[in-house]
């Protein structure tokens, strides 16, 4: 047995008990049937880019609370294809939408591509959202007394609209639908995979969400702020973890379909490969995994990017003949 093999051996066989409740599948449809009412009133504006080979738009679109969710909407040009698969980027914690240049590597490969901000984080894009309760540290405790109210139920619909948006679009082959994103945004395509069934692959990195309540007791990463959270209201301990559960990942990896390359790092204490697991071992179609056993947080960096593709070519290289 190599050093890899035995390092994670027990990761495979990691199976803590779901926290599922029963009204988990019904809160899930009643949230995405109010998200889908939402009339999605997309804007679209080309910008000047100086790389020729794409045409990049400025876009907005509505969010399940009619908040504007800004992202950007990329075309490649130099294929002259009436149609392109499309993959949709989800960003990880505290970050935006990007710069059209670090999602040039997709439309090179013959995507077109859809970034999008995750609301009041590091982008443009705000909230109209209320709640009925103060929150700590960060927004990943906003609401948290509320399954209703919290941040995360307004974020995976805002990520579900995003696919709205690309699968209303004449150049996208809505069969051909990938999600992608690291940490928080492994944990919105992972949610994306389990909730809706229009994408065919998930690329995942590092992904957070997974086994929260550990998340929470361990102080991992932006989780943190639900442990600080209960430290002020200790009698809401119970109702915090309650809440929390309908937006674990783990609850949701038996309703995906879709194939999927995740990856985790061993030395990563802000999303722990363990917690993680919880999920993986749970997804019942095609999947796959790249462990880093020396890297942290930053997981596997250009060198997943390159399996990343490899991966594409592999399972969906008729997609860009």
């Amino acid at each position: 047995m190599g050093y890899l093999e035995a390092a994670t051996e027990s990761l495979f066989t990691y199976f803590p008990k779901l926290t599922r409740k029963d009204d988990f599948d019904e809160f899930w449809e009643e949230t995405m049937e109010a998200a889908r009412s939402v009339p999605l009133r997309p804007v679209v504006n080309e910008v000047p880019y100086p790389v020729k080979h794409a045409r990049v738009y400025d876009i907005q679109y509505n969010g399940m609370d009619e908040t504007p969710i800004h992202g950007w909407y990329i075309v490649p040009t130099f294929l002259n294809k009436p149609h392109y698969p499309c993959l949709i980027h989800y960003h990880g914690f505290s970050g935006s939408r990007g710069e059209p240049s670090e999602l040039m590597h997709w439309v090179m490969m013959g995507f077109a591509v859809v970034s999008v901000d995750c609301r009041d984080q590091g982008g443009k894009t705000g909230s109209r959202a209320a709640t009925t309760s103060g929150f700590s540290m960060n927004v990943a405790s906003r609401g948290i007394h509320d399954k209703s109210e919290y941040y995360y139920r307004y974020v995976y619909m805002d990520c579900m609209k995003a696919i709205d948006f690309a699968c209303s679009r004449d150049e996208v082959d809505a069969s051909k639908i990938v999600v992608e994103g690291g940490s928080q945004g492994g944990a919105l395509a992972m949610a994306m995979a389990a909730l809706d069934d229009r994408p065919q692959v998930a690329l995942v990195d590092v992904p957070s969400n997974s086994n929260l309540a550990r998340r929470v007791e361990g102080l991992h990463g932006a989780f943190a702020s639900a442990a600080e959270y209960i430290k002020r209201h200790p009698e809401q301990l119970d109702l915090v973890l309650d809440q929390l559960s309908y937006f674990d990942t783990m609850n949701m990896a038996e309703r995906i379909t879709c194939r999927v390359l995740a990856s985790v790092a061993l030395k990563d204490e802000i999303c722990p490969p363990e917690m993680y697991f919880a999920t993986y071992n749970r997804i019942p179609g095609e999947k796959e995994i790249r462990i880093y056993p020396f890297n942290g947080h930053e997981g596997g960096g250009a060198f997943h990017t390159e399996e990343k593709l490899r991966f594409l070519e592999k399972w969906c290289g008729d997609w860009f003949a």
